[in-house]
């Protein structure tokens, strides 16, 4: 797993670059209001969980630590 840093919204997220398509589904698929609906939630809540354009199955977690998000590939 190699981790890569972006900018999406404004936000700083953290991915392994083999989940590309998640980021470009919120960077470029959403509008920024869409998009801060699971920023906001992770950032409250600890994580947000959202499907992609493909189905696929996320979790944005919130480190309170560094203020960032981290993505994540839920399976099953």
């Amino acid at each position: 797993m190699a981790l890569k840093s972006i900018k999406v919204h404004g936000f700083r997220v953290d991915y392994d670059e083999a989940d590309y398509f998640a980021i470009k589904y919120l960077r470029d698929d959403l509008q920024y209001d869409e998009a801060k609906v699971f920023f906001d939630q992770a950032r409250y809540k600890g994580e947000a969980q959202f499907e992609d354009d493909r189905e696929g199955q996320w979790t944005l977690q919130y480190n309170r630590s560094t203020g960032g998000f981290l993505l994540v590939k839920r399976t099953g």
